[in-house]
């Protein structure tokens, strides 16, 4: 059966469009780890942007959901072995839990169709196509902001290791990558509706503009970098299940404190342990602060020691997720963690939701920090994110606003095993480090531990469960960034432009009637 442009045979045939739907969505969650086809990316929101000139707006909402929920569905499957491994939540039920995640989050998808149909019933299909890589765009900034957010998954992280393209982010943020993937799929979708006149107007001007981007961005790979610093991470690989058992945190600490010596012995400047790398009050155990002192003090190293700080007496206390500066005078500074898990590390609503604490074990009752800490380190002061702190652009860049030369990111990934999650999790980081032209050191305790260049360049790592230590030079940065001094800027104004043609197009329908 032939396909018709017009688009006439899909819409009337809502099983054939929905699958197809599906079948594109479940294809883009391929564009990241695992199995990691970035290509998919450039063209699996064609059939999305096409049928959104074809339905209603309430169809077209419904058809972008559908879209979104294949594909966080598939993208998050590694939510489900956090569930089943570290919860009483039995399967399938733990799969639910990640239905409903997906579905949440393939709503704001389905608000890119439903406005780029509102814009072709106003405007027709031209301006719709025009503006759904800036719908797209406004999506994402949503996602990352709207109920604690979650901008996993984002259009451009699929891109990371497309270095002359991703150079982009240090004007637009990662937002900027997503709207080249979004105008080419765009462009294609105008080529399957207008032919020949979308081939001119649509196809060439965005390979044109992608093509640009491209070739600005290769010109900036070849700048040299400029000063750097030796830093030793160290990996120890800690057992989930066990870390927090009383009777396996002496063999932690002397597994740390041995990986330590054999970091100090290559002499770095600095030496950096993971999230929660000391399961314990760190502060409240005088005898462990001495140990670090010592070993500080032995070695002539500084150590970043990420644990639990707490605040406050009886049931007043207040538990943080921190890191510490420790050096041979003891703990000099700390930061605490701003951005908390929800689900993880405390309950939203916990008046409505508090039930759940029952269900797993892994939800702790944390408080959350509220300064960008900056650490005076030498004439190199640097920042440190904590976990997923590393996946909010606006988060980050604030510590280097505050005057970081360098960035920390401590992590403890075992909870997600060996599935994705922590794949697709480094994968955003590379473009905190282009956003802000920042050398980015990575400690995580099961992996991925690496260090990052300012260009997004990824370089020696240690696998996932390895443990060791890893020694090399992390790049201090020169510049200061369009994207560090104005932020996201491109994402607002992606959102500006979305919301003044959503009242135009709201006007028109109304002076229609």
């Amino acid at each position: 059966m032939a396909f018709e442009l017009t688009g006439e045979w899909w819409r009337d045939r809502p099983l054939a469009r929905r699958l197809l739907l599906v079948a594109s969505g479940a294809a883009l969650s391929l564009a990241y780890p695992r199995p990691e086809w970035p290509w998919l990316a450039w063209v699996s929101l064609v059939p999305l942007f096409f049928f959104s000139l074809v339905v209603r707006p309430r169809q077209a909402f419904l058809d972008g959901a559908l879209f979104g929920l294949a594909f966080f569905t598939l993208l998050l499957r590694w939510l489900d072995y956090t569930f089943q491994t570290f919860s009483a939540i039995p399967w399938p039920l733990t799969f639910i839990v990640v239905l409903l995640l997906s579905a949440y989050l393939a709503c704001f998808i389905g608000g890119v169709a439903w406005a780029g149909s509102r814009l072709h019933r106003a405007f027709g299909s031209g301006l719709a196509l025009v503006m759904l890589p800036f719908l797209w765009v406004t999506a994402e900034l949503g996602r990352t902001y709207v109920l604690s957010g979650f901008p996993w998954g984002l259009l451009g992280y699929s891109q990371y290791r497309q270095l002359a393209l991703i150079q982009i982010a240090a004007w637009t943020g990662v937002y900027g990558v997503s709207w080249l993937c979004a105008l080419v799929n765009a462009a294609i979708a105008a080529v399957l509706r207008h032919g020949a006149r979308g081939l001119v107007l649509g196809a060439a001007p965005a390979g044109l503009i992608v093509l640009a981007v491209g070739v600005l961005g290769a010109r900036q790979l070849d700048e040299p970098s400029g000063r750097s610093l030796t830093v030793a991470l160290v990996q120890a690989s800690i057992d989930q299940a066990t870390k927090w058992e009383p009777s396996v945190q002496s063999e932690t600490l002397a597994l740390y404190a041995r990986l330590t010596e054999d970091a100090a012995s290559r002499k770095p400047a600095i030496v950096i342990w993971p999230e929660t790398a000391l399961p314990l009050v760190l502060r409240h155990e005088p005898d462990v602060v001495e140990l670090l002192r010592s070993l500080s003090r032995e070695h002539d190293v500084p150590l970043v020691v990420g644990s639990i700080d707490a605040l406050g007496r009886d049931r007043s206390v207040r538990l943080y997720n921190s890191t510490f500066l420790v050096t041979q005078q003891g703990i000099i500074d700390k930061y605490d963690k701003i951005h908390l898990v929800p689900f993880g590390e405390y309950v939203p609503l916990k008046w409505a939701l508090g039930f759940v604490t029952r269900w797993a074990a892994f939800i702790s009752e944390l408080d959350a920090g509220s300064r960008a800490s900056v650490f005076r380190f030498a004439d190199t002061p640097f920042g440190t994110v904590i976990c997923y702190e590393g996946i909010f652009p606006g988060l980050f860049r604030q510590f280097v606003a505050n005057g970081a030369t360098w960035m920390v990111n401590v992590t403890n990934d075992a909870w997600f095993g060996s599935t994705n999650g922590p794949l697709q999790h480094l994968a955003m980081l590379p473009f905190r480090a282009v956003e802000n032209r920042v050398g980015i050191a990575r400690s995580a305790n099961t992996g991925i531990s690496t260090l990052i260049e300012p260009n997004g360049r990824i370089g020696p790592s240690l696998a996932l469960f390895e443990r060791g230590v890893l020694l090399g030079r992390v790049s201090l940065r020169g510049e200061t960034t369009w994207y560090t001094r104005f932020g996201d800027l491109f994402a607002y104004g992606s959102a500006g432009l979305s919301l003044i043609f959503g009242v135009f197009s709201l006007r028109r329908r109304h002076s229609s009637r």
